[in-house]
């Protein structure tokens, strides 16, 4: 089998790219927008475990990413059996004083671009019969919160699709999976380490690898949804029903933390 990841130079994406060779023998198309990383990252895997590793740079923040994926795989001869749709990134500031362009990578990156990989490389396997997709919403998507407003949107844009066209594909042989995962242990957050260690010790964050290794199992189980950590299940209801007055408190916690950074 062959997988495509987005993202897969480092954090959680790189982790599915070294599970999904060692553990399933799949060969890979590695795709990111950090050149170095990613063509390292490509080589160790593939001198690790013997799978065949490709790298393909690219920004996916563009209307034209998913089409130029796609096509980077059809020359190189590359039959995709598992689209892995885990490129993201993550900002925190109101959206009045976020900068346009960052807000339109963000909607461009998590929604069109993942819609755009859903659709044609999605279409390929219905014709076949068969493979997987694995597309990362986050436990966000059950909250309204400032300051995330773009992040949360588009996680929740992730949600709904993959589980809408879950019931399109599974007739067709091909299983759709959304993941949910609350705090992971990555760079994403800007995080100090110290803060890193002490939020995985509580159990509150997840190593980026026992969240990509419970993910993938329950993409080949064909499962709908992965949420991982009894945490992120005991956490929705209260995301659901937080007042105002402690949102608005909140907000200006972080505001005043930002600062100090």
């Amino acid at each position: 089998m062959t997988a495509l990841v987005t993202g897969a130079s480092s954090g959680i994406g790189l982790q599915y790219a070294t599970i999904l060779a060692r553990d399933y023998a799949c060969d890979l198309l590695m795709v990111s927008n950090q050149k170095e990383e990613l063509e390292e990252s490509a080589r160790k895997i593939s001198l690790a475990y013997g799978v065949k590793a490709c790298p393909f740079f690219c920004d996916l923040a563009r209307p034209e990413a998913a089409r130029e994926v796609y096509d980077f795989a059809a020359d190189q001869g590359l039959t995709i059996d598992i689209l892995i749709n885990n490129a993201g990134f993550f900002f925190f500031d109101a959206l009045y004083r976020t900068p346009p362009q960052k807000v339109e990578s963000m909607v461009m990156l998590h929604v069109v671009t993942t819609t755009g990989l859903c659709r044609l490389f999605g279409a390929d396997m219905c014709q076949r019969g068969r493979g997987y997709i694995l597309n990362m919403s986050s436990l966000s998507k059950w909250m309204e919160f400032p300051g995330i407003q773009t992040y949360i949107a588009t996680k929740t844009y992730i949600y709904s699709f993959s589980k809408s066209i879950w019931y399109e594909m599974k007739p067709l042989g091909v299983s759709v999976t959304v993941v949910t995962p609350g705090a992971v242990d990555t760079g994403l957050y800007g995080l100090a380490p110290r803060l890193r260690r002490i939020a995985v010790r509580l159990g509150v964050s997840l190593p980026p690898e026992k969240l990509a290794s419970k993910a993938l199992r329950r993409m080949f189980a064909r499962k709908k949804t992965c949420m991982p950590g009894l945490v992120n299940h005991l956490s929705i209801p209260l995301f659901r029903h937080f007042p105002d007055w402690i949102v608005f408190r909140a907000m200006k916690r972080l505001e005043s933390f930002k600062t100090l950074k």
